[in-house]
């Protein structure tokens, strides 16, 4: 696979995962790591950003859920505000999170900020191993 073709793969790949659908997207980025070294800090980047893009779309999801409407785990995400989008990264967990910010109607750039840098430190661990 080309390099090319192999960012656009890793990049659906990640903001796929990010969404409420489910998806590996770990595994692209090793496969892409193993394929094209040289592209460590492209693939980072192009993952964070998929991945991060993902997540910002849970958060406009959950922007559109009527606030009548209780959401699990609320209270969590608001004793907490943003910074607990460190752990959107979490697989089972971080989906709802980016939702239940988007529902508060959390701060977009703030939110967007602590789910990029989780993200990274994700794909960072899983880069060194690939690398």
């Amino acid at each position: 696979m080309s390099e090319t073709s192999s960012l656009w793969t890793l990049f659906a790949g990640s903001f796929l995962a990010a969404t409420l659908l489910p998806g590996g997207s770990e595994a692209i980025l090793f496969g892409v790591l193993k394929l094209h070294p040289d592209q460590l800090w492209t693939a980072l980047a192009v993952a964070t950003l998929g991945n991060t893009l993902g997540g910002m779309s849970s958060y406009l999801l959950g922007c559109f859920i009527p606030q009548k409407t209780e959401l699990k785990g609320l209270a969590r995400v608001q004793q907490y505000g943003a910074p607990i989008l460190l752990l959107s990264r979490v697989p089972l967990v971080g989906d709802p999170l980016c939702v239940a910010a988007g529902w508060l109607r959390l701060s977009p750039w703030q939110c967007a900020l602590c789910i990029a840098t989780g993200k990274f430190a994700r794909y960072w661990i899983i880069a060194v191993l690939a690398v």
